[in-house]
């Protein structure tokens, strides 16, 4: 038979078959969750110690990133593999610890090894199971139930729905400690410097302002020609114009420059302060250089001028630093 005899299999149908099978398994567990769910999330939440995600074959992928989502929300957690636990790494256990342990059937060999050297520790045990009778379910201080009746492989073996149920239920247990923390966003930047999301809400205005000779300054007498060689020199697509205290007079931009010259504005001999704009908008080098970002891009503007505390000025930057330092 040719190629274009063969029958075409459904791929979309197939597709559409597992992801709603998936989304019954997360409505079960959606509708299951209680008081079970709530004493793990206490114990969690006052756990003094670590908490520490254990699980064999596709589980233990999946407490890997339950670990890592609960660290990067305000819950100290990393994933010890079950072998080496019993390998020694359970030596990295300590009765301030709280244990997570997932296993689909709650009885695999490698978890089960290690529960009774758990309970000698002393150590709070939760599990994560789809078998409430399970060895696993029975040794854990709360059992959490993931109600999975099939995989949404068509042979019911490869773990698919069960391993969705367990992700959706560490992100919730994550998610629900995050808000009875009061974890921020800021708090979250500082566990994700290296993101866009640790840029926006970490890096300050100073950071990225140049200052000190970085910054075109010129008297307000000074000619427009030669305000033009100073934002040239400068290259910030603008000039401040300073008092002999170095306060702010005005500020003249490339908009500034436009404005002028359709007015007939003699470039060579008028002075700056006769064309700057008076009405400027300034941050502070504190300010978050998001914050300075909305600024820009509510007012219209592509520059700012930072002042210090004695109303001098500090610095300065434009929408050019925002876009190299990844802000926007």
């Amino acid at each position: 038979m040719s190629d274009s005899q063969t029958p075409r299999f459904d791929f979309v149908s197939a597709g559409k078959k597992t992801i709603a099978t998936e989304q019954e398994a997360i409505q079960a567990l959606h509708d299951s969750l209680g008081e079970a769910f709530n004493l793990a999330c206490h114990y969690l939440l006052n756990c003094k110690g670590r908490v520490i995600v254990t699980g064999m074959g596709k589980s233990g992928h999946i407490g890997t990133k339950i670990a890592a989502t609960l660290a990067s929300t305000g819950t100290p957690a990393f994933f010890v593999h079950p072998g080496e636990a019993s390998h020694g790494d359970l030596g990295m256990f300590t009765k301030e610890d709280v244990v997570i342990a997932l296993s689909n059937s709650g009885e695999s060999s490698e978890v089960v090894t290690i529960l009774p050297l758990l309970k000698r520790k002393g150590i709070t045990l939760i599990s994560i199971t789809s078998k409430p009778k399970s060895a696993l379910a029975t040794s854990a201080d709360v059992s959490l139930v993931t109600p999975i009746e099939r995989e949404a492989c068509p042979l019911n073996l490869a773990p698919t729905s069960s391993t969705t149920a367990q992700l959706v239920l560490g992100d919730a247990i994550a998610t629900a400690l995050l808000e009875a923390r009061g974890f921020s966003a800021e708090d979250f930047a500082f566990s994700h410097p290296g993101g866009a999301l640790g840029r926006r809400l970490l890096l300050k205005v100073s950071d990225l302002m140049h200052s000190g000779d970085e910054v075109p300054s010129v008297s307000p007498n000074t000619p427009i020609q030669e305000a033009l060689v100073e934002i040239t020199q400068k290259r910030l697509g603008m000039t401040t114009v300073v008092d002999e205290e170095l306060k702010p007079l005005g500020i003249f931009t490339d908009g500034d420059l436009r404005r002028a010259i359709d007015q007939g504005v003699n470039l060579n001999q008028a002075p700056i302060d006769a064309v700057m704009t008076k009405d400027f908008t300034t941050v502070t080098p504190d300010m978050l250089a998001a914050e300075a970002l909305q600024i820009m891009q509510d007012r219209k503007i592509n520059a700012l001028i930072a002042l210090d505390q004695t109303g001098r000025v500090a610095g300065a930057l434009n929408m050019h630093d925002m876009l190299k330092a990844g802000v926007i």
